[in-house]
C-alpha cells in the first residue's frame, strides 16, 4: 500500500520548494512547520550524513477548514496533523521529488464518515497541488 502521492520534477530544489509552497497556498494550505532535515543531519550527524541525504525538507501543511472539520469529528486526529509534504533531492539526482501524505491513511484509523469526507477533500487538494507543480515544471512549447 502506498501512503504518499509522489511526483518528480526537473527543477532545482529551490525552485521546487518555491512552487510547492505556492501550489499548497493555492489549495488553501498554510505551512505550519518546516523541518530542514539536511541541516539537522549536518548539525547532529555531520556534513557527511547531510551530503549523503541531499536536500530534504518536510513541510507541515494545514488547510484550516479541513482541519476544523476533522478535529470536530475526531479530536484525536490532531496527532496525524498537519499533512506532511516532503521536497527532496539526492546529491546525484537529476529531478526533485515531492511526496505528500495520502490523507486516506487517516480513514484506515477511523470509522467516521465525517473523517472520510475530510480525507477525500484533502486528497483532492493535495493531488491538485501536485498536478499544478508538474504542469508548471513543463517546458513552454
Amino acid at each position: 500500500m502506498s501512503y504518499t502521492y509522489s511526483v518528480a520534477v526537473p527543477l532545482s530544489f529551490a525552485k521546487t520548494m518555491e512552487r510547492t509552497r505556492a501550489a499548497l497556498t493555492g489549495q488553501g494550505f498554510g505551512i505550519l512547520s518546516e523541518s530542514d532535515i539536511r541541516a539537522t543531519f549536518s548539525a547532529k550527524l555531520g556534513t557527511e550524513a547531510a551530503t549523503e541525504l541531499g536536500d530534504y525538507v518536510i513541510l507541515g501543511a494545514c488547510n484550516p477548514g479541513l482541519a476544523r472539520r476533522a478535529l470536530t469529528a475526531e479530536p484525536e486526529l490532531g496527532a496525524l496533523l498537519p499533512c506532511n509534504v516532503v521536497v527532496r533531492r539526492g546529491k546525484d539526482d537529476t529531478v526533485t521529488m515531492i511526496d505528500a501524505i495520502d490523507p486516506e491513511t487517516m480513514v484506515q484509523l477511523s470509522d467516521s464518515p465525517q473523517v472520510r469526507a475530510v480525507a477525500n477533500d484533502a486528497a483532492a487538494k493535495l493531488r491538485a497541488a501536485l498536478s499544478f507543480i508538474v504542469a508548471e515544471a513543463r517546458p513552454a512549447s
